[in-house]
């Protein structure tokens, strides 16, 4: 009898293999639970394990065999781990940018910053990124434009992925990164002066409730700033002046609620501010001058 069973399963045919686009559709119904962009997520995490682009995944491969794997990178995905950190890469200003732990994923929200750069300092000599994470605003600057600059950040693993994109992205020559923590004392002491300095500090207020897959992943070092989310405007902001030569503008991320007390912050040690806007019409970034 168990003879007869062995030999009647061996005849049996494996179960049949999903192909791409079905286990696209079956782990975007999966993702659905717990993100905004299931569909999105989910082909980019098939393209990641594929090894292709998301074009060339849904141009030519989608009557593909599913490849081993996929499953476990949706389990991720769908215990909040973000896109970006599973497939380690993000897309900013339509440029790629390497991603890991140790530095915050790059956000659209971000190219704000980047369009009043290029607006107001097209052909800035020298710039000046703080707290440069991934690179991502610096890089994308120098990219745009022939200048050369700084990027620092206190984080030795975000110091070295901003090198590591400086390099992917053809840039080693003209961004230098360096490690420095603003809260300690000389941080800025032989940085010389720039034309443009560029900032996306950590504005989070303690205690603040964040998506899981920014409060569970991302490095709080990068997010939070004391109880009001201000300590590190508090920090810069007057050190700003002895970063920026006369005609200099810095331009510095903020969270919703903040052009008020930042912009007071900011006029209390000489500068005019104006704001500026994300795509949704979100107060996103304040431009200082002195």
């Amino acid at each position: 009898m168990g003879d007869r069973r062995a030999a009647a399963e061996e005849r049996e045919p494996a179960a049949e293999q999903l192909m791409v686009a079905d286990a696209i559709r079956a782990a975007a119904a999966t993702l659905a639970a717990t993100s905004d962009t299931p569909r999105l997520d989910a082909e980019l995490l098939m393209a990641h394990a594929m090894g292709v682009s998301r074009s060339d995944l849904l141009l030519r491969l989608v009557r593909e065999p599913a490849p081993q794997g996929y499953s476990r990178l949706v389990e991720r995905r769908a215990a909040h781990e973000p896109v970006a950190y599973i497939t380690g890469e993000a897309e900013f200003w339509g440029l790629p940018f390497r991603v890991t732990p140790a530095t915050l994923i790059p956000r659209a929200d971000s190219e704000t910053l980047i369009r009043a750069a290029l607006a107001l300092a097209p052909e800035a000599q020298r710039v000046l990124d703080l707290g440069t994470g991934t690179g991502a605003l610096l890089l994308t600057y120098l990219a745009e434009t022939r200048t050369t600059g700084v990027g620092i950040d206190a984080s030795e693993g975000a110091c070295a992925v901003a090198s590591d994109n400086a390099a992917r992205l053809g840039l080693s020559a003209r961004a230098a990164i360096l490690q420095r923590d603003w809260t300690r004392a000389g941080w800025r002491d032989d940085l010389g002066t720039f034309d443009l300095i560029l900032c996306n500090p950590p504005y989070v207020e303690e205690g603040a409730r964040l998506d899981p897959q920014v409060g569970d992943y991302e490095p709080a070092s990068a997010l939070f700033a004391g109880a009001d989310g201000l300590d590190d405007y508090r920090l810069l902001i007057p050190e700003l002046a002895m970063l920026m030569d006369a005609s200099a503008a810095a331009i510095l991320e903020i969270g919703a609620a903040q052009a008020e007390p930042v912009a007071a912050l900011a006029g209390r040690v000489g500068f005019t501010t104006r704001l500026c806007r994300d795509l949704a019409g979100r107060p996103r970034a304040l431009v200082l001058r002195r």
